[in-house]
């Protein structure tokens, strides 16, 4: 499954979703703004391209980045790739390279998978683990040329960073360390990025996503490596257990309004394949989560966002490589209607 939020919302208000198939993605859209039908899915090429994340900035645009191996033979190492779709159901833009951390040789063979983060002005950064377990970022400059990598230090980090952008701009960062999650964060807008203390907590790899759920504070959502169990964590603060079934892969995560209350509502897939849903006031999870079965499964994490008439959209990727969508009600609470098949 493509790493990152693979349910997104273009300028016109159009959900798009993207999914991984043989040599390329799969994409689906919404004919108008807030449904509910939708065309697709239409093949998109990623030939050789790997480990494939996306972002989206504020205008809009979908960044994708992957992997993909750059040379023949025993010389061939990855570089980062990078394509851009600026308009809802229209074309990507060729697949650049925009390099390794350690340019090629035997340290270039270890570079991890790329996420990336579009900041309030636009800048697209893109984050890699490197040869030695930490992690390097690159950015792209005013002129649209990419700047040199640049060590945000760490080791004995994993792949599977989770990044994210607060409406001030600063992007946050956490990954999985050695009995740790290393942290990031920008004091500014496009500023570097400064290491934070470690957290003394063990997310399992991948697991992690990170919201704003307040003014310029973030709150991240993980999976405890040891127990299985979800857990949030803010800045500052305390550990919260959230319950629930052990859940694999990332967490889904949207900040939305119910009945008048904003909420966070999170959403993962456990380890049986069963998707799982649960809202809670926003930044007051210690009052109690309650998960509930949603009736979908999947092998892969859900993804969720809010279409252009404000309601919820749950979206999972059936057993046949289908998309389902299931959208919020009219009844009162968090009730999604029953999921169809598009």
């Amino acid at each position: 499954m493509l790493d990152g939020r693979w349910l997104v919302r273009g300028s016109d208000g159009r959900l798009t979703a993207y999914a991984l198939t043989s040599g390329g993605l799969l994409r689906w859209t919404e004919t108008r703004a807030g449904g509910p039908e939708w065309t697709g899915p239409v093949f998109i090429p990623a030939p050789e391209v790997e480990d494939i994340s996306l972002a989206q900035g504020a205008n809009g645009y979908v960044h994708f980045f992957g992997r993909r191996l750059k040379g023949k033979g025993p010389a061939a190492f990855p570089e980062v790739v990078h394509a851009i779709q600026y308009q809802s159901g229209r074309p990507l833009t060729e697949w650049t390279g925009v390099g390794n951390p350690h340019g090629k040789g035997e340290r270039a063979a270890h570079m991890g998978a790329p996420v990336a983060a579009v900041s309030a002005s636009g800048t697209v950064h893109v984050f890699v683990r490197n040869a030695g377990g930490g992690v390097c970022v690159r950015r792209e400059g005013a002129k649209g040329t990419w700047l040199p990598w640049g060590d945000m230090r760490g080791g004995g980090g994993q792949d599977g960073l989770a990044v994210g952008v607060l409406q001030s701009g600063r992007i946050e960062a956490l990954v999985t360390g050695a009995n740790c999650a290393m942290h990031w964060s920008q004091a500014h807008n496009d500023g570097d990025m400064e290491r934070r203390p470690n957290l003394r907590v063990t997310p399992a790899p991948g697991s992690a996503t990170v919201v704003e759920t307040g003014p310029d504070r973030v709150t991240f959502y993980w999976t405890d490596l040891a127990t299985g169990a979800v857990q949030a964590y803010r800045p500052g603060g305390w550990v919260i257990p959230l319950g629930a079934s052990p859940a694999a892969g990332r967490h889904a995560v949207v900040r939305t309004m119910i009945d008048g209350y904003d909420c966070t509502v999170l959403a993962h897939r456990a380890v049986d394949g069963s998707v799982v849903l649960a809202a809670c006031g926003t930044e007051n999870e210690q009052a109690g989560v309650w998960w509930s079965l949603t009736g979908e499964s999947s092998a892969h994490q859900p993804a969720l966002a809010c279409d252009a008439r404000g309601r919820l959209v749950m979206a999972v990727i059936g057993a046949a490589g289908e998309l389902r969508i299931a959208r919020q009600g009219q009844e009162p609470g968090l009730v999604l209607e029953h999921a169809v098949s598009v």
